[in-house]
């Protein structure tokens, strides 16, 4: 293998903002901060506003809302006067 052409592979803490959730994985993410994970080790932390916690697909959240507010416009859009 070739020295120096792979990315730094290693854990990292994926923070989610909007509902304080966490979890570790492998990433090539670079980052500049840190923290101390229920391990007791320091791993890099990245902050994402978005992940499996918070979004509307896996949470099953918004969707109907969503969906009625379709229905609404397509009707007062198209709808008979």
């Amino acid at each position: 293998m070739k020295k120096d052409i792979h990315p730094n592979y290693r854990p990292v803490v994926f923070w989610d903002l909007s509902t304080n959730f966490k979890f570790l994985t492998k990433s090539c993410a670079n980052t500049k901060e840190s923290i101390v994970w229920e391990d007791g080790n320091e791993y890099p932390v990245y902050k994402v506003e978005v992940s499996s916690d918070s979004h509307p697909f896996y949470t099953g959240k918004n969707v109907l809302l969503d969906t009625a507010g379709r229905v609404d416009k397509f009707n007062k859009r198209y709808g008979k006067k």
